[in-house]
């Protein structure tokens, strides 16, 4: 199972694009376990993710955010701009894939 954490400023702004990623992982048969956090609480769930995706109001957290993230052999990226915009599930959670793909 993939376990993918994305992390926006309050967790509130993600919660329809974690719905829609859960959506495209069953249509194509894959089991993932896709949650939002706000940005305090990321630190303490990248534990428990094998990726972590940062809305891009959160852009200057990467860096931090990676260093940590390091600790769990785990990347950290931002989501795209217009995927994030427009809830793209498909193409969030493709972009999770591949961050997991090049660790």
């Amino acid at each position: 199972m993939k376990r993918i954490l994305l992390a926006c400023s309050s967790g509130m702004s993600t919660s329809l694009l974690v719905m829609k990623m859960q959506e495209y992982a069953k249509s194509i048969g894959e089991e993932a376990e896709i949650w939002a956090v706000g940005q305090d609480q990321a630190k303490k769930e990248m534990a428990k993710a094998d990726v972590v995706l940062i809305g891009p109001q959160m852009s200057f957290l990467k860096e931090e955010l990676q260093k940590e993230a390091q600790k769990y052999g785990i990347q950290v990226d931002v989501i795209d701009m217009v995927a994030y915009g427009m809830a793209d599930g498909k193409k969030v959670y493709e972009q999770a894939l591949k961050l997991m793909e090049d660790k």
